[in-house]
């Protein structure tokens, strides 16, 4: 039966202060309780080491003990009473800090605990009466662009709990919210845990979005980005029409007010809508329109 390093086991250091050791304690017993970890041996076996771990190191007296005697705990152990060691009968169990399996049995305690602090004696039934907040869970919820260019309630089924969501205006993909008291139940009377929804926005075929600016490609015809003219563009809250002024570059930027994506959390609040203008050259020409684009070559190279 080796030494057990309860220091080790909790992740903290020699000079702790109780505080610490209350922290680190509650952290590994959350972490490996057997209500939040059901049908798993192995945490079952975890959650009896820290438990242990932290029955030494929070009780002053029997910490000193165990500060004090430390790796010859076997010397110490020959001071026990003889009735200890009789019920002991000389054999020791030998096993490593990470053996959990041999050193804790149907008590919760392992051999070495019973022979540093005898027999059970004024044992107190360490976290069982902890309170431990609920499993937090985790949910994503799919939407198109348009699904979040207004407030929105929805109701869903999270592992057949029915919940009434709000979902505001302007929600980005990536976002997450936290719906407080939503999730698992909390161990020994603690809170319930919390649910964190994760929106996933599809791409829109039609704007690229970027925070709560939209951007978009515009088809204008050869002749009308030349002589100018008057176009139809569609944004996402109707259609309005813009002048193209005569000339008109591909690749021209137009910046639409206001039109853009609604801010998030920022009511009556709106990006810009950037319209990125695409010249589109004909890729057929009648006999006629040939010609007379020959003749406006001339003329521009005789200018």
């Amino acid at each position: 039966m080796n030494f057990i390093d309860y220091y080790k086991l909790l992740g903290i250091n020699k000079t702790a202060t109780q505080e610490e050791i209350k922290k680190a304690y509650r952290k590994m017993a959350r972490k490996y309780h057997p209500d939040l970890n059901p049908d798993d041996k192995e945490a079952k076996k975890h959650f009896q080491a820290v438990n242990e771990a932290n029955e030494v190191l929070s009780d002053p007296e029997k910490r000193k003990k165990y500060d004090q005697y430390g790796e010859n705990w076997k010397n110490q152990e020959a001071h026990q009473s003889s009735g200890n060691a009789g019920r002991r009968g000389g054999q020791q169990q030998q096993y490593s800090n990470a053996d959990f399996e041999q050193a804790f049995g149907q008590g919760g305690f392992s051999d070495f605990f019973d022979s540093m602090f005898g027999g059970g004696a004024g044992r107190r039934s360490s976290g069982s009466s902890i309170k431990f907040k609920g499993q937090d869970l985790h949910a994503t919820l799919e939407l198109k662009l348009r699904d979040v260019l207004e407030a929105d309630k929805r109701t869903l089924d999270i592992n057949g709990k029915m919940i009434r969501l709000t979902i505001k205006a302007g929600v980005e993909d990536g976002q997450t919210i936290k719906i407080k008291n939503h999730g698992g139940e909390g161990v020994n009377g603690g809170p319930k845990g919390d649910l964190y929804i994760t929106f996933k926005i599809a791409p829109d075929p039609e704007f690229k979005r970027e925070g709560s600016d939209l951007h978009k490609e515009v088809p204008v015809d050869l002749y009308k980005a030349i002589l100018g003219g008057d176009i139809i563009v569609s944004t996402l809250t109707g259609k309005v029409k813009l002048k193209v002024a005569p000339g008109t570059q591909n690749g021209t930027k137009v910046k639409l007010k206001g039109k853009g994506f609604p801010v998030y959390n920022k009511e009556g609040a709106f990006g810009d809508l950037y319209l990125t203008y695409v010249v589109k050259i004909p890729s057929t020409l009648t006999s006629e329109e040939k010609k007379l684009f020959e003749q406006l070559a001339n003329l521009r190279n005789h200018v």
